[in-house]
């Protein structure tokens, strides 16, 4: 075994123990809130003047679009399924660690969403943040994951790794010099 399949290995083991962990403390955080502090009998409380906890099931998709009415409880689940099983691929295929950090929080916050609308049928979202009459969405740590993983990507994608056309014309250039 080369050192470069020894690292795949121990980033792969390593991508699902952090996903793992991910889901856990996700599910066990909207556990809390439904069946401790018993949040959906109490609608709204207010934490800090900018933070409350609020239930909302969220039937739809990201930040409440309402695709649930045209694909049903289970074609969200069907179609979410997929999705994170094609991210679960292209997590193990990706050799790039900012990608594999990016998609290990994408993929752990989609399995979160995923368990809450096979059990549910909706996700639990109660994260609330408000100021200044401006209101944020209710989310949860599963959203928060799948954000900054979203986030990731797009900042690695921005960056470029030396592979851009506007590199590649800047190495065509000092290859003729």
């Amino acid at each position: 075994m080369t050192g470069t399949q020894k690292n795949v290995g121990t980033y792969r083991f390593q991508a699902i123990a952090i996903v793992l962990f991910l889901v856990a403390l996700d599910q066990l955080s909207k556990w809390w809130v439904l069946n401790i502090f018993e949040l959906p009998a109490k609608r709204s409380v207010e934490l800090l003047p900018f933070l409350s906890l609020t239930m909302v099931w969220n039937e739809g998709i990201s930040m409440g679009l309402a695709l649930g009415d045209f694909l049903g409880k289970w074609g969200i689940v069907i179609l979410t399924g997929l999705i994170t099983l094609g991210l679960m691929i292209w997590l193990f295929r990706s050799v790039r660690r900012p990608e594999q950090i990016a998609l290990t929080l994408v993929v752990g916050g989609a399995i979160g969403n995923l368990i809450d609308r096979f059990v549910h049928g909706a996700v639990v979202d109660f994260v609330h943040l408000h100021a200044a009459g401006y209101n944020f969405y209710v989310f949860n740590l599963a959203d928060s994951a799948i954000s900054i993983g979203v986030a990731l990507l797009l900042i690695d994608g921005l960056r470029g790794d030396g592979k851009s056309p506007k590199n590649a014309s800047k190495a065509e250039q000092s290859d003729s010099d």
